[in-house]
């Protein structure tokens, strides 16, 4: 018997509660897609924080196919043997006759597969060209062509209604991969995408509107105690400083204390992610600082994997002087305390002149004459194999920004996704955020944006575009972003040197923020999290897959759409005391500011007392399931029944 499933979902406030019962218990749910149990990019995320929902709903049911990486297998997914006898079945019959086809069993159960992406679309063109008694639905992330239009400095948004695709996709050679992308999305009994900017586009692109906008969520993991995460913050934010240490030995001429980290992360296409942007307003920026003469310093982080062959040499040995040094202040302080607690133990006050001796001295002068530097801390932390051709390198030479002493913004290129085994900056990447200030993305072509979203759920501000799917879902469901944490830059009506100065006023503002007001404004980002919970958006998933059952199988299933209107009118209020605007805060942090005193109204308890009556909490009603397990097969696929 298949496990027991229960919907788990409600809408958000100001939807429609969304009532409708499907019997479940007859239909199987496949979802297929390239990064199942296979890492490359976002879609792995939505697949695999999204699975334990899904599980909960479909119970064993529920299947993930993907493919078959012997690496991946051995570290992502558990072997079993199949309970379901037809499943059984069919796996044998596809083993003995090189996976060509499934068997069936005596009474088929309706069956719903869901593909992600273009490189899954071929199952759902075959499905319909046969067809096979399958409902089909096909998401797409982002669509082929609008990438490589946007990557080639194309005014996308503005023309998205005059490109001749075909020829476009033919020039770029991609036509194969963009037909088989568009007949995906027209054949599918529903077709979705994430984010209301994407769906424009692909209503253009691929010449069908989406039926459904699926936001991705995130799994949020709530503390019981609401400090909690900013103790987190200050750890890792103590073990960025260390790495800060190392690399700028010789030339750490600038208070930590007041040292802001900024960051931008993700897949390194320098336009589309907005580096260029980004680099352009650190310029505008680092001259507004030093005109104003702010003792804050930023350093900028860009996390972005290109192709390198090592570790810098000066990167590495900058984390061994600081090392080094830190070994000598251990040795000496130890045989301080020693001499210390000798001269007290004898009840004489220490004569402080013989607390020190001369090998002490020797080896603190060691020390000091080892941290002696006579070129600039480096830019990058790799030895780049295109050096001289890198868009991020190239931008840094034009713009002057070198590390040196008088700059008050300090740039470094992290060309690796980050590990907590790394021998230089040894963190994962959700312990770096949290480590950081802010998170920058300003996006050309972001059709949702988990960077930012990441942000927002582990109470880090972040800068994201009106052209981001997650910037446009925060823009229409909370009044006042800004107040949140959540700073949205117009690239869609503004050109791209107004854009720029934008986000420079953005970077000042929050450069001028005194200390509490950060703290502050961290308290309010954090509880956002709850708007991007799969157990919120998840209900756009369950909504697309009754749709599909209800398309393909009508004489079994019936769903009637709510009305599009319905989300709208509903606004994440302003909050409830003055918020912690970077324009209001005149001094730079941590010193105190006049708009403290009105702070003085912030109360956080009361003030996240009233939030949360604006977000309905998630109905979760009681599930006699267990687990689902992963299957997998020996073939070209595996079959997965839960990645979590």
């Amino acid at each position: 018997m298949p496990l027991a499933r229960s919907l788990s979902i409600t809408s958000l406030s100001g939807l429609e509660e969304w009532d409708e019962e499907f019997d479940l218990e007859d239909a199987v749910l496949f979802e297929i897609a390239w990064e199942v149990a296979n890492k490359v990019g976002g879609i792995y995320t939505v697949i695999q924080t999204k699975a334990r929902l899904t599980a909960e709903e479909w119970g064993e049911n529920y299947f993930l196919v993907g493919p078959y990486v012997e690496s991946n297998v051995r570290t992502q997914v558990e072997l079993i043997e199949p309970t379901n006898p037809a499943l059984k079945r069919a796996i044998d019959k596809m083993n003995s006759s090189g996976c060509k086809y499934a068997a069936q069993c005596e009474e088929p159960p309706h069956i719903l597969a869901h593909f992600h992406e273009w490189l899954a679309g071929l199952g759902l063109a075959l499905c319909r060209q046969r067809q096979l008694p399958v409902a089909t639905i096909f998401t797409t992330h982002a669509t082929l062509l609008g990438r490589y239009l946007c990557a080639g400095s194309v005014d996308f948004y503005n023309n998205l209604a005059d490109f001749n695709v075909d020829k476009e996709a033919g020039d770029r050679q991609i036509y194969h991969r963009y037909c088989l992308e568009r007949t995906a999305a027209r054949c599918a009994h529903v077709f979705t995408t994430v984010s209301q900017i994407t769906a424009v586009e692909a209503e253009h692109l691929l010449k069908r509107k989406p039926d459904i906008i699926t936001p991705n969520g995130l799994n949020v993991k709530k503390f019981s105690a609401m400090h909690e995460f900013q103790n987190l913050h200050a750890q890792s934010k103590n073990r960025i400083q260390e790495f800060i240490r190392g690399h700028f030995y010789g030339h750490l001429d600038f208070n930590l204390d007041k040292c802001l980290f900024l960051f931008i992360a993700g897949r390194y296409e320098f336009s589309n992610k907005g580096a260029d942007i980004f680099l352009e307003a650190l310029a505008r920026l680092n001259y507004l600082l030093r005109v104003n003469h702010s003792d804050v310093t930023v350093v900028a982080f860009f996390i972005m994997p290109a192709r390198t062959n090592n570790f810098n040499v000066e990167t590495l040995k900058g984390q061994a002087v600081r090392k080094q040094l830190w070994d000598t202040a251990q040795t000496v302080k130890e045989r301080f305390g020693k001499k210390l607690y000798e001269s007290l133990l004898v009840g004489q006050l220490p004569d402080v002149s013989k607390m020190l001796s001369k090998d002490d001295f020797t080896m603190m002068k060691r020390a000091i004459f080892a941290t002696q530097r006579q070129c600039q801390p480096p830019i990058c932390t790799h030895n780049m194999l295109e050096d001289s051709n890198d868009p991020i390198l190239t931008c840094i030479r034009r713009i002057g920004l070198f590390n040196s002493s008088a700059d008050r913004v300090k740039v470094i290129f992290h060309p690796e996704f980050l590990s907590s085994t790394s021998p230089l900056l040894p963190m994962d990447y959700e312990e770096f955020v949290r480590g950081c200030h802010l998170g920058v993305f300003p996006s050309y072509y972001e059709p949702w944006g988990y960077t930012p979203a990441e942000c927002t759920v582990m109470g880090i501000p972040s800068i994201s575009t009106n052209l981001s799917g997650f910037g446009c879902f925060m823009e229409e469901h909370i009044a006042d972003p800004s107040a949140y944490g959540i700073y949205i830059l117009d690239r869609r009506y503004r050109g791209v040197d107004e854009s720029c100065n934008q986000l420079t006023s953005y970077l000042f503002q929050f450069c001028q923020q005194s200390r509490r007001a950060r703290i502050i404004q961290r308290n309010r980002t954090e509880r956002l999290s709850d708007l991007l919970d799969w157990r919120y958006l998840g209900r756009y998933y369950i909504s697309a897959r009754h749709m599909a059952l209800a398309k393909a199988f009508p004489d079994t299933y019936f769903y009637q759409p709510h009305d599009s209107d319905t989300a709208q009118g509903f606004r994440y209020p302003r909050p409830a005391s003055v918020p912690p605007s970077p324009s209001l805060s005149r001094h730079s942090s941590p010193r105190q500011s006049e708009a403290e005193e009105d702070d003085d109204r912030y109360d956080e308890d009361a003030e996240a007392e009233k939030d949360r009556l604006n977000i309905r909490q998630p109905l979760t009603l009681p599930s006699k399931k267990g687990p689902a397990l992963p299957y997998t097969l020996p073939g070209i696929y595996e079959i997965l029944a839960s990645v979590d």
